[in-house]
């Protein structure tokens, strides 16, 4: 995933109610449960042996090596509390919206006689439930990260910009070099 994609990713898991378990046993036995029994399919996931998520699943594994740790841990943010989550995605899409904050250049595209430079923009916007949704939706049909770029630049170009259509009725604006960007729903 891209950095837009990571970062409705890292929101949606900041919605979550409890924190994820600590344990290297418990997260691969939350994962075992997620993929039904399998311990053949955490295997693939996490790119080790059947054998070596079962002596996890029974504590005779304790420490995992440092990557290890992280891609279960990753694994597990991934799934943990998905009904929470849906709600909070269902929340911001239909009345809340969601907050972006992002440091990246913008390049303009304006009437003739103004500057269309690109210039490095600090940006903290509330965006409507209408780009929220356009976004939850664009990354559950496998929008590229270029098409979640776009629809991010397109909310910051009607809210901020263009002030909700109240000025620079021309003004097309580019989203690009993103040294940052937070999402909070």
């Amino acid at each position: 995933m891209g950095i837009i994609g990571d970062s409705i990713e890292k929101a949606s898991a900041a919605t979550a109610t409890r924190p994820i378990p600590k344990s290297a046993g418990a997260q691969m036995r939350y994962l075992v449960k997620q993929h039904k029994g399998s311990t053949k399919a955490v295997a693939q996931l996490l790119g080790i042996s059947q054998r070596t998520v079962e002596r996890y699943v029974k504590d005779q594994i304790r420490r995992p090596r440092r990557e290890l740790a992280a891609r279960t841990e990753r694994e597990v943010r991934k799934r943990w509390q998905p009904k929470v989550r849906q709600r909070a995605q269902q929340r911001a899409a239909q009345r809340t919206g969601l907050t972006i904050e992002t440091r990246a250049r913008f390049g303009f595209t304006a009437a003739p006689g103004t500057t269309d430079d690109g210039r490095i923009r600090l940006i903290t916007q509330h965006l409507p439930p209408a780009y929220a949704a356009r976004l939850f939706d664009a990354q559950a049909a496998g929008a590229t990260e270029q098409q979640l770029q776009i629809i991010a630049a397109e909310g910051l170009q009607e809210i901020y910009f263009k002030d909700r259509g109240r000025r620079a009725s021309g003004l097309l604006v580019e989203f690009t070099d993103i040294d940052y960007v937070e999402l909070d729903f």
